[in-house]
């Protein structure tokens, strides 16, 4: 399964990113092959609005059938739950970190977004 976790840089041993809509990119993780790539965020640094709502639909075009982030916001987790994608909230330091987790079945699935909207 490919999951979607938000982080600083492409890369396992990056620092773990807590905003989802604004997170530079997220390192997109295959649980079954052990390999990973990334889907940059750019586009959403700075957007004005609908930050959250383009993000969840560019983790949706990766194939990600779970996320993992710090906090997301109303209209980003209705899209994703439309979608069918399981979001999870982690406190971590690393993506790596955020891997372990989620493969030890340490994170608990959201049943709700945990912040308003226009949260930075």
């Amino acid at each position: 399964m490919k999951i979607a976790i938000s982080a600083r840089s492409a890369s396992l041993e990056s620092e773990f990113d807590s905003r989802f809509g604004r997170a530079p990119l997220f390192v997109i993780y295959d649980t079954d092959s052990r390999e990973f790539t990334s889907c940059s965020n750019t586009q959403n640094l700075q957007a004005a609005q609908g930050a959250g709502i383009q993000t969840a639909q560019n983790v949706a075009n990766a194939g990600a059938k779970a996320v993992v982030s710090g906090h997301c916001g109303p209209k980003a987790y209705n899209v994703l739950n439309a979608a069918g994608i399981t979001v999870y909230q982690a406190k971590a330091a690393t993506v790596q970190d955020v891997i372990r987790q989620f493969e030890n079945g340490e994170l608990v699935a959201m049943n709700y977004a945990d912040v308003e909207g226009h949260w930075v």
